[in-house]
């Protein structure tokens, strides 16, 4: 009976050893794979930081805000919750930058301006582009990234030659640059 026990366990143990051998390169594969989908994902989450951080910037930059500093430290970091955690802040960031940019603070007068000049996207072959009919030179001052980017002012969205406006109205110009439709909105 003692040399069954003895043969029953070194068969066990024969067993067992295979069995170790068997999985143990399974599992070097399956360690491989889950680092491979770690890896994938961390190079996710950090495009999807890197979207929002620029698309918070360029609508700061619209409005003329100072973009938001960062430190980039989930570039470093490997723990994915704290990706994550950044990632959420920058979609914040960027919820809060869009809701600025859709309410300039003179959206009425803008589109009352519009309204008596032109189509916003209005190209008349008179010198002046857009819905608020702004020479090339206005746009260059204002809007130089815009027009450096996108073209004269016909080819930005209402909101950009809003925010364009808005600048000259910021920088002392206010509503000067269009007198006669200014008057008939009762601005001037």
């Amino acid at each position: 009976m003692r040399h069954f026990m003895l043969v029953a366990t070194a068969c066990a143990l024969v067993l067992a050893s295979a069995a170790v051998g068997l999985t143990a390169p399974a599992s070097a594969e399956a360690a491989k794979r889950r680092a491979q989908v770690l890896e994938h994902g961390n190079r996710y989450l950090l495009a999807r930081i890197a979207r929002h951080q620029r698309e918070t910037w360029r609508l700061q930059r619209l409005m003329q805000r100072h973009p938001t500093r960062t430190n980039h430290t989930a570039r470093y970091s490997r723990n994915p919750k704290y990706r994550r955690w950044v990632l959420r802040v920058w979609r914040r960031r960027a919820t809060i930058a869009r809701r600025q940019v859709h309410n300039p603070p003179h959206e009425a007068a803008w589109r009352c301006l519009q309204r008596y000049e032109g189509g916003w996207y209005a190209h008349t072959g008179n010198g002046y582009y857009g819905g608020l009919q702004m020479d090339l030179r206005f746009q260059a001052q204002y809007g130089w990234e815009l027009l450096r980017r996108k073209g004269p002012a016909n080819r930005w969205t209402p909101l950009e030659q809003m925010w364009v406006a808005e600048r000259a109205f910021r920088r002392g110009r206010g509503f000067y640059p269009w007198p006669n439709t200014a008057r008939s909105c009762g601005l001037i």
